[in-house]
């Protein structure tokens, strides 16, 4: 009668499970070096800066601009209604007239009764601002500074006033190469408007009583 073999001689049977890799390690760190590069690309994309779009300027348009204006403050003084209408190359020409924010400029003047540290401070961080009319809404490309870099903002969406104030209702935006979430985006643009800091600088002139972009044009009612 043969004798089975003994469990303590020979080699032990191998251990498979040991053997077996552990899938959930290899799985966290597909999974860790994934978000890195996700995030890498998140922050190349923010700092690579979109191109400015391509908006005209001229002293015509500014000249018009300022003919304009001109035209409607004498209706609001004589007690008339009024309304102006600009098209993007005014405008444009007349932000880059009366919006001095360039890196080596000095403003013009003190917009909204801003002080001359509030000016400073924010023509030191933005240094372009261009303005596209497309049908009914506004598209604004931004320049600022951040920590020596330039980087730059799009936001486009409807202009509109509301119980004297500034409306904005967002549409799109991105900063630099990377797309704003809606969400995210609709969630900033209600703090800023409803934040107590921003409020009173949302406030329009108490003689306009509609503004909205049409047909490529921004158009302000004065009553």
């Amino acid at each position: 009668m043969i004798a089975p073999p003994s469990s303590s001689s020979g080699n032990a049977a191998p251990n498979f499970a040991a053997a077996k890799p552990n899938y959930w390690k290899v799985a966290f760190r597909i999974f860790r070096w994934t978000t890195y590069a996700f995030a890498l690309i998140a922050i190349l994309m923010i700092l690579h800066t979109a191109p400015p779009p391509p908006v005209v300027t001229s002293a015509q348009a500014a000249a018009s601009a300022e003919h304009k204006i001109e035209q409607v403050e004498h209706a609001v003084t004589s007690g008339q209604p009024a309304t102006l209408r600009m098209d993007e190359s005014e405008l444009n020409s007349y932000l880059a007239s009366h919006l001095d924010i360039s890196p080596n400029g000095s403003p013009n003047s003190s917009p909204g009764g801003a002080s001359p540290a509030d000016v400073e401070q924010v023509r030191s961080a933005v240094k372009d601002v261009k303005v596209q009319l497309i049908d009914d809404r506004v598209r604004a490309y931004v320049v600022f500074g951040f920590h020596g870099k330039d980087m730059t903002l799009q936001l486009e969406g409807k202009l509109g006033a509301a119980d004297g104030y500034l409306r904005f209702e967002p549409v799109s935006g991105q900063i630099g190469s990377l797309p704003i979430p809606q969400s995210s985006l609709e969630t900033a643009v209600r703090h800023m408007m409803e934040s107590p800091e921003n409020r009173e600088k949302l406030r329009l002139p108490a003689e306009i009583s509609g503004l909205k972009i049409e047909n490529g044009e921004i158009v302000a009612s004065y009553k």
